[in-house]
């Protein structure tokens, strides 16, 4: 039977050799890093919680991939780049097939944006998994949610709406086939952070967030704190691959209100639209003008006939959702 110990030296201790920057990772009662000097420190933590965040069953690779890759995403959102993460979960028990597979998805994801393990916690209990992430951006240079301007462009990466639908399709709201299913499910399941995107955003985007509770509710995070409005172009929202098979109004329900994509949403001066373009695609990402930020209060949406769509909005809240 594996101890505590024994499980983080098996499958998580080798993720924290020193370097540059990590001067002591596991092993100790605090980790040390060297911070570069004139940057700043972003830190986040996230929790998922079996049965809330994930399904009880889920696939422990594609889980550890998903438990770091939310934390990747709110760096992205303020455009730093990733140093570090501590991990603290409870486990019903400490089955080494199960961790094998939990920690390749995550360390491999954590490889992938050279973001080391630096500590954290083990216990015995139901299966819950927190991450607290550090990166670093220049001083004065973060992405942040009060700093959107009348007139700017609404901007999101990617694609919205697919791991809505595969959550509907789940819960039997709607009838997929299995292959478009489970490419809907991947969306949910293995999210993209948009880091690269993040950082080229810098000095070019004025505020940013990422969306994982449903677009609108976000958003409406940025205006709110910038005491702003905003009007989107509702029939021009990237609906992920499967949801554009769907009718129109899921199609606007799911992309404006579904959680879990883990994009980002970003606002910028209309005079920085060949920037945002190029930054696009100098990470690979594909990008979307949406709306307009607008003196006004409240988010107004419009159809592609420039008419007024009427819909009822309601965003992923832990305490108000069942």
């Amino acid at each position: 039977m594996l101890s505590e110990f024994d499980l983080i030296k098996r499958y998580f201790a080798h993720h924290s050799a020193p370097d540059a920057v990590l001067a002591l990772g596991v092993g100790d009662d605090c980790a040390l890093l060297n911070p570069t000097p004139g940057m700043q420190i972003a830190i986040s933590s996230d929790m998922l919680v079996s049965g809330r965040h994930f399904f009880p069953d889920a696939d422990p690779f594609l889980l550890g991939h998903k438990c770091l890759a939310v934390n990747l995403s709110d760096l992205a959102a303020m455009g730093a780049k990733p140093i570090g993460f501590t991990l603290a979960f409870s486990l019903p028990e400490a089955n080494p097939a199960w961790l094998e597979q939990f920690a390749r998805g995550l360390l491999t994801l954590a490889d992938a944006h050279q973001c080391r393990l630096i500590g954290g916690d083990t216990t015995k209990g139901p299966l819950n998994i927190c991450i607290t992430i550090f990166g670093e951006l220049p001083k004065n240079s973060a992405l942040r949610r009060d700093a959107a301007k009348s007139g700017d462009d609404i901007w999101v990466s990617g694609t919205l709406g697919d791991a809505r639908l595969a959550l509907a399709a789940y819960w039997k709201e709607v009838t997929l086939s299995e292959s478009d299913h489970q490419r809907a499910a991947q969306r949910m399941h293995q999210p993209t952070p948009r880091i690269a995107l993040g950082m080229a955003l810098r000095g070019i985007a004025h505020a940013a967030l990422d969306i994982s509770d449903g677009l609108a509710g976000d958003l409406g995070h940025i205006l709110e704190r910038s005491s702003l409005g905003a009007t989107l172009f509702v029939d021009q929202l990237p609906a992920g691959p499967i949801l554009q098979q769907q009718s129109q109004a899921l199609r606007r329900q799911f992309t404006l209100t579904g959680g879990d994509d883990y994009e980002l949403c970003f606002t910028a001066p209309a005079s920085r639209r060949a920037d945002i373009i190029a930054a696009g695609h100098a990470s690979d990402t594909p990008v979307t003008r949406i709306g307009q930020i607008e003196a006004a209060a409240g988010l107004r949406l419009i159809d592609d006939q420039q008419q007024p769509v009427c819909m009822t909005l309601h965003s992923f809240d832990h305490f108000s959702t069942p």
